[in-house]
């Protein structure tokens, strides 16, 4: 058997958002969901996140387990208080307790952000040591906790604490970088490094903290496969591209997965009717529900759209905008949409809700109820991005019983693959081209296949019965760790140098 079959590794998973603790974005949900897939495969992962205001001790069961950690912060230290809790009694998870730093409501958005989360970071580094767990990898996740890889290889560097830890760094949302003055290299406690990338004219004067993240992790990961080749080109990387094609040999993309238990038509206490592979026929009364929801005539022979997103440029938007009037007034189909966003699009889709009553059901709010009786009641599901790292709406779609119409980017041209009427293959609608008539065609092929009620069960059946489970990433995961140890030992070997 090889290594990575037999060796259980113990791994620290740093985020600065932990669903059910505390969430703003598809962050949190990996956080709260990998770390659990991990732990079922036999290795020893603990989480460790700030303690906000809004995470209450006595609702989630947490224990203090080290009464005063002094951590260093620029010339000086902090005290803080670590936490202990669990998910679903699987995985530790360690809360850093700070009421200078993280006894707020919010999550992000202070003008101390970069000091609250090094202190987190150093924190972290700080509480393990303290325990004397050391762990074989320290996986990272966007800005927040990328200055953990270039510490490891600067004040850390002679520490034999962490000689044998490598670092895994996941890039979530490559568009926030965490952007800092030279002030927050003399709180970190590398001043005297200095900036690193004068050959970038954007970076050349300020901290990049993802940019750091990327120079100095052991291996790079980002949320799809198609997402990581993207972000080594200008269109997609942000400006980091030219530091992203310096260690593409240490990019690595692994598509996210979706919690499977909670998201299962077949038990989800949301739906009119409950249903699987094997009760399809059952689904249409989810149709029904939702067509009554949105006061729209109930009738099962239309079909019925639905889409589910942040109401923004990138999610495509601003092509739906161009094409939603023809595709209304001419074609006999039915359009709900859930989401909030920009206010021009708030105006606009009230416009449209105005002008077809009949057809549309316009939900300019979040419910997350509402969500799962589109998701079940949809027959198209539509997320038409410019770009989407990984994308979740395509997967959870799938599983309910919805055909996805996307554009072929990211994690959506990894998940959904275009329906060819010559062979019978694929799971979806695609169009390459980020233009509103190649959306407008996908969607018309989708609506005209629907007719077929043959083929779209079977394209039905194909979506639901894909393996989006977070045990599918989970393995990845623990491969891609094993080749972060082989970077380290390779470097230890060529000279005792992080």
């Amino acid at each position: 058997m090889t290594e990575e079959n037999t060796r259980k590794l113990k791994i620290l998973f740093c985020s600065a958002e932990v669903a059910p603790f505390a969430k703003t974005g598809g962050l949190a949900d990996v956080a709260g969901s990998l770390p659990k897939a991990i732990a079922r495969l036999g290795h020893d992962i603990r989480v460790i996140t700030p303690r906000y205001g809004r995470v209450d001790p006595v609702r989630f069961g947490l224990r203090p387990v080290l009464a005063e950690l002094r951590v260093p912060m620029d010339d000086t230290s902090e005290p803080v208080v670590i936490y202990e809790g669990s998910l679903g009694g699987l995985v530790p998870v360690y809360f850093v307790d700070s009421h200078k730093y993280f006894l707020r409501e919010g999550i992000y958005g202070y003008p101390d952000d970069g000091e609250r989360f090094i202190l987190f970071s150093r924190a972290a580094l700080e509480f393990v040591k303290q325990i004397g767990w050391a762990p074989d990898i320290i996986h990272c996740n966007d800005w927040h906790t990328a200055i953990i890889p270039n510490w490891l290889k600067t004040i850390y560097a002679e520490d034999p604490f962490f000689q044998n830890t490598a670092t895994v760094y996941t890039i979530h949302n490559l568009a926030y970088q965490g952007i800092f003055g030279w002030r927050i290299l003399e709180v970190a406690g590398i001043d005297e490094y200095g900036f690193l990338y004068p050959e970038i004219p954007e970076l050349a004067n300020v901290v990049d903290l993802m940019a750091r993240g990327i120079i100095f992790a052991d291996v790079i990961t980002t949320v799809s496969e198609r997402y990581a080749r993207e972000i080594l080109t200008p269109e997609y990387g942000e400006k980091l591209d030219p530091i992203l094609r310096d260690r593409k040999d240490r990019l690595f993309g692994i598509l996210n997965g979706i919690n499977t238990e909670e998201l299962n038509p077949a038990t989800d206490r949301h739906l009119a009717a409950n249903f699987d592979v094997g009760s399809l026929h059952r689904r249409v009364e989810n149709k029904l529900d939702l067509q009554r929801q949105a006061n729209m005539p109930v009738n099962p022979d239309v079909p019925l759209l639905g889409m589910i997103s942040r109401l923004t440029d990138q999610k495509g938007f601003d092509l739906l905008g161009q094409i939603i009037d023809p595709l209304l007034r001419l074609f006999d189909v039915q359009f709900v949409l859930l989401g909030t966003g920009d206010p021009h699009y708030h105006a606009m889709f009230r416009q449209v809700a105005e002008q077809y009553p009949d057809k549309t059901g316009i939900f300019l709010t979040f419910n997350a109820e509402l969500a799962q009786k589109i998701y079940a009641g949809s027959d198209i599901f539509l997320m038409p991005s410019r770009f989407e790292p990984c994308g979740l709406g395509q997967m959870i779609a799938m599983r309910y019983g919805s055909v996805p119409v996307v554009r072929e980017t990211g994690g959506l041209a990894d998940t959904v693959k275009d329906f060819d009427p010559r062979t019978g293959e694929g799971n979806g609608f695609t169009f390459k081209q980020y233009d509103p008539w190649a959306l407008f065609g996908a969607i018309i092929r989708a609506v005209e296949t629907w007719k077929h009620r043959d083929i779209w069960h079977k394209l039905q059946i194909r979506g639901m019965t894909q393996d989006f489970s977070w045990d599918r990433s989970a393995r990845k995961y623990v491969e891609v760790y094993f080749k972060a140890l082989e970077f380290r030992a390779a470097e230890v070997l060529r000279g005792g140098q992080r």
